[in-house]
């Protein structure tokens, strides 16, 4: 099997697939608090009637471990363009961004790409 050859959109995609297993990893809670309270049972109509939670998915570990190994990608490149790598890749918009980093859009797209490349020149030097 051919090792795999690394582009920056193949980068951008693994960053967005990151912020999404980010996303649904569950919340952190304060530990050493528990509660001795026997649990509620709650009849079919009761359950009806309260208010619906959000289904949460939690993802597989092979996605948390994509998840580790593009976080370990960041430590490539500058502190600006992390910041930028990461705000891409949770679609924060472009104008926010050219706001923040004081800069127009083309400038900004452009940094993000050299970043992209950056990272994919990495990995396919380290495949070989």
């Amino acid at each position: 099997m051919a090792e795999r050859v690394w582009t920056a959109q193949d980068v951008a995609d693994r960053f967005r697939e990151a912020v999404m297993t980010l996303r649904r990893l569950p919340p952190v809670k304060v530990q050493g608090y528990f509660n001795l309270w026997p649990a509620i049972r709650r009849s079919a109509e009761e359950m009806a009637r309260m208010e619906p939670r959000p289904m949460r998915i939690t993802p597989s570990p092979a996605a948390i471990s994509r998840m580790e190994e593009t976080m370990d990608w960041v430590l490539w490149i500058g502190e600006e363009e992390r910041h930028l790598v990461w705000a891409r890749a949770a679609r924060v918009p472009w104008k926010r961004l050219c706001w923040q980093m004081g800069c127009d859009r083309t400038t900004a797209w452009r940094r993000w790409q050299r970043a992209l490349w950056t990272i994919a020149a990495r990995l396919n030097a380290a495949r070989r």
